[in-house]
């Protein structure tokens, strides 16, 4: 990216990726416009309430406990490759929970939100932002997004 007529500034770029980020991970901030319909809620809206028992049962094939940390592999591992990771990774690592225990759901709702942020400050950090890396940051928004959805399509599921 750079500041020529056809691009956008950097921070700009970096702003917008952080935003949409945090309405994913945090909602929708209050009298804001919203990238989602259920404005408000984002991954730890959704997962706050729900129980180690919920999060692993098996609903469709999957449990919100595999969901999500599928979710956290992806944006922790996509960090590493804006930071500058070129070693493969196993993809098939992220689907290994399945089910959780009452500590185990806990720990890894922090460990979400550590991942989040840590994401926010990647973004932040990045001044290099090729068309490689610009990709990824719209697969962290969209890939965060769609599990997000499919974590709140299974819990609706749950009730």
């Amino acid at each position: 990216m750079n500041n020529g007529d056809n691009c956008i500034p950097v921070a700009t770029f970096a702003e917008a990726t952080a935003y949409l980020l945090h309405e994913t991970f945090e909602g929708s901030p209050e009298g804001q416009p919203s990238a989602y319909l259920d404005r408000g809620t984002g991954f730890f809206s959704t997962l706050a309430d729900l129980s180690a028992e919920q999060v692993s049962r098996d609903l469709e094939g999957t449990t919100i406990a595999a969901q999500t940390e599928h979710a956290k592999f992806y944006l922790d591992r996509l960090c590493e490759f804006i930071g500058g990771r070129t070693e493969k990774v196993n993809w098939e690592d992220s689907w290994l929970i399945e089910t959780v225990n009452d500590s185990e759901w806990e720990a890894l709702r922090s460990k979400v939100r550590d991942s989040y942020e840590n994401a926010i400050r990647r973004v932040a950090a990045t001044s290099d932002w090729d068309s490689r890396k610009v990709g990824m940051a719209l697969g962290l928004i969209a890939h965060s997004a769609y599990h997000l959805g499919a974590i709140r399509q299974i819990a609706k599921n749950l009730k």
